[in-house]
């Protein structure tokens, strides 16, 4: 692949590592340091649940106008708002400063991507790559932000615990790494500064109605509007068995201490990562469509099958099975949006769209909390998460097999 990527696909990637390796971080350390502050669990959780709407907003805000205004400035506007928070965070008691900083800010509470970094990068990227390849660097891409983020979440273990043996307060170890966050929001502006004007929006001609339209999108409002719905729907499924939820079945179904369960998530969220390399081989013989109903599809009669289990041994086979294939549809997805939207509309339709994802995704827990609560019912979960994403399988099948990208999308 390295031959393939030109100085901005690496610089993209680097940007991809270096952010993913602070929110793997921070994700760690942030529920237990704001605890430490002195703020109550329910403040920690509104402050948690602001500050994930907020990162929503901004990823809107920022990814609809970065195809029009520009996609490096935009991308040094997230960056600058992930340093103010950080410093936010890492400065203050105060409870009230500390919304503002995280609802303005980007901070990941849940060591997973947000703002408006990656559909603006996934845009750029499709511009300095030839469309034959793009699945197959979108699926690097993909295994490149696990590994970044496995490799933040075990530094900050690590580092948190060393700097407690060297006679540091748990609360002063924890500040450090949130420091360090914001410090890695400097490093990303000054990789963003870097990149060329390749990654821009040809402006060379007259600018397409769309990108002065609301959301930056005209020509591919339908597609995208149609997907939206259909990444809503899958991610409002997935939400009912987001990682703190599946554990926490394990736990209340077999017993399993966190530290095992560390272990089985870290090893499925490998599985994960690696099987997305394989999505462009299976891509490239059969469509990209097909890919990803065809691996989703069974990953999701695999997930309902996970509570029938009889033992601990077999529940967590059919766990690292369902995630060794459940990933393959992340690059195909993201390829497959970049070649049925046009480009100076890319970066708009990726933020539209994964703003849909977060929203269907944000909604879900709510209603998991209520089945979990109830003893008979903690099985439930899976069949929901299971029988919704099927169901976006084959309506996505349905309404999208017959749309295929330009000759030479891969």
């Amino acid at each position: 692949m390295g031959r393939r990527l030109t100085r901005d696909g690496w610089l993209l990637f680097a940007s991809r590592f270096v952010r993913m390796f602070a929110y793997g971080m921070l994700g760690v350390v942030l529920v237990f340091y704001l605890i430490g502050l002195g703020l109550s669990e329910s403040q920690t959780g509104v402050l948690l649940t602001l500050t994930l709407l907020g990162d929503t907003a901004v990823s809107l805000v920022l990814t609809t106008r970065a195809d029009r205004i520009g996609r490096r400035r935009m991308l040094i506007v997230g960056a600058t708002l992930m340093t103010g928070a950080g410093l936010v965070f890492g400065l203050t008691r105060n409870f009230l400063w500390l919304i503002v900083a995280g609802t303005i800010g980007v901070i990941s509470p849940s060591g997973n991507e947000v703002g408006p970094f990656l559909p603006i990068e996934q845009a750029a990227l499709s511009g300095v790559i030839s469309n034959r390849i793009r699945t197959s660097v979108f699926a690097w891409y993909a295994l490149a932000g696990s590994i970044a983020t496995a490799g933040g979440s075990l530094f900050a273990g690590t580092a948190a615990g060393l700097m407690e043996k060297a006679a540091r307060t748990p609360l002063a170890s924890q500040r450090t790494i949130i420091l360090l966050y914001a410090a890695f929001g400097v490093v990303l502006a000054l990789v963003f500064r870097a990149l060329s004007p390749s990654v821009e929006v040809d402006r060379s001609g007259p600018a397409p109605p769309g990108m002065h339209s609301l959301l930056g999108i005209g020509a591919s409002r339908g597609v995208v509007l149609r997907l939206c719905g259909l990444f809503a729907l899958d991610a409002f499924g997935g939400g009912f068995v987001v990682q703190s939820f599946a554990a926490y079945w394990f736990y209340l179904r077999f017993g399993v201490e966190p530290a095992t369960l560390g272990g089985i998530f870290f090893g499925a969220n490998l599985f994960a990562g690696f099987s997305a390399l394989l999505a462009s081989r299976l891509a490239s013989r059969i469509g990209l469509v097909r890919t990803m109903v065809f691996t989703h599809l069974p990953s999701n009669v695999l997930l309902i099958l996970v509570p029938l289990m009889p033992n601990l041994r077999l529940a967590v086979l059919v766990l690292l099975l369902r995630f060794s294939i459940s990933q393959m549809d992340v690059p195909t997805r993201q390829s497959y949006l970049m070649a049925v939207v046009a480009p100076e509309e890319r970066a708009a339709a990726a933020g539209v769209t994964g703003v849909a994802r977060t929203t269907g995704a944000a909604i879900a827990p709510l209603f998991a909390g209520l089945l979990f609560a109830r003893p008979a019912l903690i099985n439930v979960p899976f069949f929901i998460a299971g029988s919704l994403k099927i169901l976006y399988d084959l309506l996505l099948y349905r309404s999208f097999v017959g749309v295929q990208p330009p000759r030479g999308d891969a």
